[in-house]
This record gives C-alpha cells, sequence and structure tokens, in this order.
C-alpha cells in the first residue's frame, strides 16, 4: 500500500476518548507533530479527551451530541422531564470486554434501560469522530474535498487483550461509520504508546525509550479508565519493536475506584438519594463526578480532599443537616477526622480516597508481580506507564513502592500517548516486527478415521461410504509462539467430503492450551468460521484448496490457493459463530 497521504486516528476509550492527525510532511519533518481534538469541558475548560457519552435522537438512528455536549444536554432533557425517548449511552466500551462469542446483533441499554443495537451506538459513535477529524482538517486549509477516502488511511485503537470477535465487531462499526475496509488500520493501544514514547526526546528527568540501546526490554502499562493493558517490547537494532511476551491484563482500570467511590456516596447519602441523584439530578450527578475526576488526578498520599456535594436532594430540614450526616458517617464506621460534611462540602481524608483505590492497585500489581516471575522478564528493568489512569499519583506511587528496582516513566502527556502513537503507527505499520500470540488458532476439521492417528471413536460418522473423524483440531499457530510481521504459518489442505461439494465450512477456534486435539476440548472456544466456494465440482472429492493463516499483524487474515490454476484470494472471516 502507498503511503497515506493524511493518517486520522481515534482513540476509543472506556471512560475518554479523542482523535487526532497527521499529514505525510508533517510525519517525516516531525513524526510527533500531530493535532489533537481540544475538547470544551467542565466551566469552559480546555481538555485533551472528552467522556465517551453520546446521545442519540429519539429515531434511535442519528447522532444528536458526543462527549461533554451530549452528557449536557442529556441531563437539560432529564430536567425537564423530556429524555424518556433519547438514547443516552456511557462508557459503554466495556460491553466489548471478554466477549468471545457475542452475536453480531447483540444490544445494549442506555442510561434509562432502552435497548439499541451496540452496532448502531459504537457506528455512530465512529462517524462523530471521522466527521470532526475532516473539519479539522478543513481548518488547517489543506484541501481534502472528494479525493477524502483515497488520501485518509484511518487507524482505530482497541486494547490488546480484547479478541478477535470484538475487534472484528469494530471494524464492522467502522465501516458502517463509512470507513473503507482497505482503508482502516486496527492498532493495539498499549503498541501504540510504545510507538510514540519511542521518539520522546530525553528529558532532564527521564530518558527516552528510543534512546535505549538495541536489545533493550521494557513493559508498557496502558491504564485506561476501563481496562489495564500490558504488553512488553525489546527494541532491535534497525528501531523497530519486538513483543517478547503475550498481552495480558485486566478491567482494573478508572472506573473501578469510580465504582467505590460511587458505593462510598451511597453509604453517606443513602442509596434512595444515590439513585435520585442518578436518574433525576443527572446534572448534579455529572458535576460529583467530574469534579472527582479531577481530584483523582491531584490526589497524593498525604493530602486531603474537599468536593462539592449536592445535599438538597435529602428531605432533612437545612437547620438538622450537619447532624443528619454526622450520624450517617458514624453509622458508616468513619470518624470526623477522616469524612465530614458541611452544609455542601464533603472533606476526605486521603486514607479514605486510598480506600477506593485499593481493589485496582492490587489487581494491578499482583499481576505484576506475576509477570515479572516470567523468564522471559528477568531482565526487564523499564516500566512505561501511559494511559489517562496512569496520571493518577497515587497508582504512580503504589507501584514505585511495589518494585522499587523498576524505573518507572510516565511521559508528560500520558493520557494522549495511545491517540499520538495510533497516528504514527498509521504512517509506519512496520515499526512492530514481532508478535507473541496469545492463543492457539485452528480449524475444525474432519478426516478419514483411522485409529493410528487418536481419532477419537465417539467422534466418527460416515459420508460416502468412509469412515470420519470430526472436530479435529488443525492448529495453524500455538499459544506462546512469537511471530514475525506478515508471518505466513503452514498451509493445510482442504477437500470436499463428499464429490458435489460447492463449498467447504470450516470452523475457527482457539484456546490457550497449545497442543488441544479436539474443537470440542474443555477451555476451546469457537470464534467464528470460513466459507470456501467451491463451485467447479471437477475432479470430485479430490479437489484441493491450499488454505493458509496470517499472522503477526494485529488482525487475523487466511489466504486460499486453487493448486489447479495457482489463484490466490483472501478469504473472509466471519467471527460470528
Amino acid at each position: 500500500m502507498s503511503k497515506p497521504l493524511v493518517v486520522a486516528a481515534i482513540d476509543f476509550g472506556t471512560t475518554f476518548s479523542t482523535c487526532g492527525f497527521s499529514f505525510r510532511h508533517e510525519y517525516e519533518s516531525d513524526p510527533t507533530n500531530i493535532t489533537a481534538k481540544q475538547w470544551t469541558g467542565l466551566k469552559s475548560a480546555v481538555s485533551l479527551k472528552g467522556p465517551t457519552s453520546i446521545l442519540i435522537n429519539p429515531d434511535g438512528q442519528t447522532i444528536d451530541s458526543f462527549g461533554f455536549d451530549a452528557e449536557d444536554k442529556y441531563a437539560e432533557l432529564v430536567e425537564k422531564g423530556q429524555h424518556n425517548d433519547w438514547y443516552f449511552f456511557k462508557r459503554f466500551k466495556m460491553q466489548l470486554y471478554d466477549k468471545i462469542g457475542i452475536q453480531n446483533d447483540f444490544t445494549v441499554k442506555d442510561a434509562s434501560g432502552k435497548c439499541l443495537m451496540a452496532k448502531t451506538v459504537f457506528s455512530l459513535s465512529i462517524r462523530y469522530f471521522k466527521d470532526d477529524l475532516i473539519d479539522m482538517m478543513s481548518e488547517k486549509h489543506i484541501f481534502v474535498g472528494d479525493l477524502t477516502e483515497n488520501v485518509i488511511m484511518w487507524v482505530l485503537t482497541v486494547p490488546a487483550i480484547w479478541n478477535d470477535t470484538a475487534k472484528q465487531f469494530m471494524r464492522e462499526a467502522a465501516e458502517n461509520a463509512g470507513i473503507r475496509h482497505e482503508r482502516l488500520i486496527i492498532a493495539l493501544e498499549p503498541e501504540a504508546a510504545s510507538v510514540y514514547c519511542r521518539l520522546l526526546p530525553t528529558t532532564r528527568n527521564q530518558d527516552s525509550v528510543g534512546q535505549l540501546p538495541s536489545g533493550s526490554k521494557y513493559m508498557i502499562l496502558d491504564a485506561g479508565g476501563g481496562t489495564v493493558d500490558i504488553t512488553v517490547h525489546e527494541t532491535t537494532q534497525t528501531r523497530e519493536l519486538k513483543e517478547i511476551y503475550k498481552a495480558s491484563g485486566g478491567d482494573w482500570g478508572g472506573t473501578m475506584v469510580d465504582r467505590a467511590f460511587e458505593e462510598f456516596i451511597s453509604e453517606i447519602l443513602g442509596s434512595d438519594v444515590m439513585r435520585t441523584l442518578k436518574e433525576e439530578e443527572v446534572e448534579s450527578y455529572l458535576d460529583v463526578m467530574r469534579n472527582f475526576e479531577v481530584k483523582k488526578r491531584l490526589t497524593k498520599k498525604d493530602t486531603q480532599v474537599t468536593m462539592h456535594i449536592p445535599t438538597f436532594l435529602t428531605n432533612v430540614p437545612e437547620k438538622k443537616r450537619d447532624e443528619y450526616f454526622k450520624n450517617k458517617i458514624s453509622e458508616a464506621g468513619y470518624d470526623e477526622e477522616n469524612v465530614s460534611i458541611k452544609r455542601d462540602k464533603l472533606k476526605l481524608h486521603s486514607d479514605v480516597i486510598k480506600g477506593f483505590y485499593q481493589r485496582s492497585l492490587d489487581n494491578i500489581t499482583d499481576h505484576l508481580t506475576f509477570l515479572f516471575q516470567k523468564p522471559e522478564l528477568t531482565d526487564c528493568d523499564i516500566l512505561l506507564m501511559v494511559g489517562g489512569y496512569s496520571e493518577s499519583p497515587l497508582l504512580q506511587q503504589r507501584i514505585k513502592e511495589t518494585f522499587p528496582n523498576m524505573k518507572i516513566v510516565v511521559p508528560s502527556d500520558a493520557g494522549l500517548a495511545v491517540l499520538k502513537g495510533a497516528v504514527i503507527y498509521g504512517h509506519n505499520t512496520s515499526v512492530i516486527a514481532q508478535r507473541v500470540c496469545k492463543y492457539t488458532y485452528g480449524n475444525g476439521y474432519a478426516h478419514e478415521f483411522s485409529p493410528d492417528c487418536d481419532h477419537p471413536p465417539t467422534k466418527t460418522f460416515y459420508a460416502n461410504g468412509v469412515k470420519w473423524c470430526a472436530d479435529l483440531f488443525f492448529a495453524h499457530v500455538h499459544a506462546g509462539d512469537v511471530i514475525q510481521l506478515g508471518d505466513e504459518r503452514e498451509v493445510h489442505q482442504f477437500l470436499p467430503i463428499v464429490p458435489w461439494q460447492t463449498e467447504i465450512y470450516s470452523s475457527i477456534h482457539c484456546t490457550k492450551e497449545r497442543d488441544p486435539v479436539l474443537v470440542t476440548s474443555p477451555g476451546c472456544v469457537k470464534l467464528g468460521y470460513i466459507t470456501l466456494p467451491i463451485p467447479d465440482t471437477t475432479g470430485g472429492r479430490f479437489r484441493i484448496i491450499d488454505l493458509s493463516f496470517l499472522f503477526g499483524g494485529t488482525e487475523i487474515e487466511v489466504k486460499a490457493k486453487d493448486p489447479r490454476d495457482g489463484t490466490f484470494r483472501k478469504v473472509k472471516v466471519s467471527f460470528w459463530g
């Protein structure tokens, strides 16, 4: 593919999202020269990202607004009692986390419990960013016009720990938003961050990853709102990056802290008050959570936090509120030194704030401890922290205390590292030269029964007078395999079972086991299927199709060859089983 004139990236996050772009001449002059969207947020302050919130019109098919605008307008609709026909979705990306086997037509619930097709919600969100990016390019007075589809390469980021089903879902949502298949790249979030950080200049307080000598290993901790994504890279002599341990992580991001804070507020104000706040006083609820988001990024070990809370929601007379809250705080097991409420001011001691982080921090540090015990990581002594949650002083402090011998690097724009890296990656996808496979991938197939091959008798059937064994697992790549960019695996020959067969159907499966025998073995999951058309029945049952899987990229590709005429074609993989 020729070099694109412009690369536009969408960092679609759980809590916050953003977008940006750079033209080829900008990339060639300075790869880090990237134009990012500027958001106007709380109290007209400029924000680097906007909340992943979308307001969809009552028709359920068109977008009204996104980000801060969507939240503010929905709050107004609720206040006026006009929100019932509208669809408001917030933090909906996590619906795709760890969802192997989801259906293409699954739905998501909005703030009031109404359902809408998930593909519609994601597609409208991506279309918002697509249109916004084109407007941003136009503001730079660079003509795009009718050439838009041909000159722009689009990059969409996803967590590295997502499975192939979720990746295909995002790709199809982007295509529904008007982005052509061949003009879209799926980028893995921690990889994108690593690509960006290796280009940062050395400063007085920290070294650039790009300054590390060849063979250096470093871990990327991408801590976002929903997931914490972890991968490990090694630098090469040609300044490429090699993944040396499979991506891992979990749903331990900043939203886990938010949930703990909401549970605390429910204890203090009462669950009924909290429910009223979220459902009927949306503007006040947004103010509380936005205020907490700011405090999260500023809170240090020994600082007291003061927040505004809407105490008017209680039925207690104003003169008795202080006494009322004093009793509620005591009932919840806190003393006045740690928690106090006077009028509309909530004061929290740092120990209470740290309690909101406890589960999240424990999960992250426990997993990092597990990883550092792996033989491949024994000489990895640099930890690169990126993502919005990485800006939290409490997270940084906990990691530094837990791993005192590690060199911790937090770039000044940690929250934009994924976006900027995605733009750079779109200009040069070959920068990631090697990845490690997380799963064993293969086809389900049938083979003529042979007791010498340990074929299970329970899987036998007869077709055209021949005894077959079904549900065998043919592995194209094994969990833990190191795969190079564009790596094409061993050819697997397919033949029809009966002479008149006009297509071959084969299921695709994955498992964490390295050498599975059957696709029905415990832990083996059906991802989807491929269909190979063989309309010419000449040759009967001996029509061979050579099938090979291409790995090394962020998505699986399949190639079929007809040995009779030597023709090749790509085979569409459908991850909807």
